[in-house]
């Protein structure tokens, strides 16, 4: 019989009342960056639908790419906090095992081919999931090399194909002799355009792969304390840890295929996470999938209104946010 790590009473009161601050933070986060640029009533005639053209700006590109945002944001934080949990890293993230890389360089040949348009501009999320697992598959090749399913092996063998799946996009960059702007622009990571059939995707990967990493959460509760902890309460580490990567990686290849590479916060919601809520997987993975929605969320606006006239991408914006977050948890 499996033991869970004991939540106290005021860890739960902590995280009922940060859930309830980060709601309430991203309906206003959706609310402003859908109605900016116009008054409060021509806000409210763009919601009801009575102004054409607002009524366009809103329900056609600024409600998608927010929304977006939100569940991106909610898939890489539980994504991350997963994986953490997984390997009793507070630096792991999808991109350590080389997921996000997989994925990258799929839909970076998609670009170049000029296939990213289709089935309803679902091209690149259909590129990055192949990506993904093609990715993870040769991880977990080269780790069942030393007998089995082990962190420290998936760690070492992610980082050696991240590093070659890397300098392989460069290659596929280079080679194509096409105008580069569009593939380096989601490289860094853009949300923009979006339409509603990837906010669908994404709002259905969200849902899917956030029931599956919480039907885990007792289970990586026990793998945090180590394997053989972990054994003796009765939790199989090789088969919760594949349940995990599979279904990480399919949230991971499908938020990078919607919106490019969007780094720091599949490691910095979590570590904050903890800080409040303490190491208990069943707080940790949705506060940090609500923190880093807010997070991302924040960050788009910030991209679209830092330069005027211009728009940043929004990986940019969170590296730069990021890196001193970062620097403080390794400080902590």
């Amino acid at each position: 019989m499996m033991v869970p790590l004991t939540v106290v009473g005021t860890s739960r009161r902590a995280w009922a009342t940060v859930s309830v601050a980060l709601g309430v933070a991203l309906l206003a986060h959706i609310v402003i960056g859908g109605a900016m640029g116009a008054d409060l009533t021509g806000a409210w005639r763009a919601f009801l639908g009575r102004d054409s053209v607002w009524s366009s700006v809103l329900w056609d590109i600024r409600l998608p790419r927010a929304l977006a945002c939100v569940f991106v944001g909610a898939i890489l934080g539980s994504s991350g906090a997963a994986f953490q949990l997984l390997f009793r890293n507070p630096l792991a993230e999808p991109f350590v095992i080389g997921v996000s890389g997989g994925a990258a360089v799929m839909v970076t040949a998609f670009m170049s081919l000029g296939l990213t348009g289709l089935t309803l501009e679902l091209g690149s999320i259909l590129a990055a999931i192949i990506g993904g697992f093609g990715a993870l598959s040769l991880v977990l090749t080269l780790a069942s090399m030393r007998r089995g399913f082990r962190s420290e092996s998936v760690l070492i063998a992610g980082a050696v194909v991240s590093s070659m799946l890397l300098s392989l996009m460069t290659v596929v960059l280079l080679s194509t002799g096409k105008d580069s702007s569009e593939i380096v622009r989601w490289m860094l990571g853009s949300a923009s355009p979006m339409y509603w059939s990837r906010v669908a995707i994404l709002f259905v990967t969200l849902m899917s792969g956030g029931w599956a990493l919480l039907r885990e959460c007792r289970r990586l509760n026990a793998l945090s304390l180590g394997e053989l902890s972990a054994r003796s309460l009765g939790v199989d580490p090789q088969r919760s840890g594949r349940t995990v990567l599979l279904a990480v990686t399919v949230m991971a290849s499908i938020a990078v295929g919607a919106t490019g590479i969007i780094g720091f916060l599949g490691i910095i919601a979590p570590n904050i996470s903890r800080r409040i809520v303490g190491p208990d997987a069943r707080l940790v993975v949705p506060l940090s999938g609500c923190l880093a929605a807010c997070l991302l969320l924040a960050a788009d606006l910030i991209a679209q209104r830092a330069l005027p006239g211009q728009e940043l991408p929004v990986g940019a914006v969170t590296a730069v946010l990021g890196a001193p977050a970062l620097l403080w948890v390794l400080k902590r």
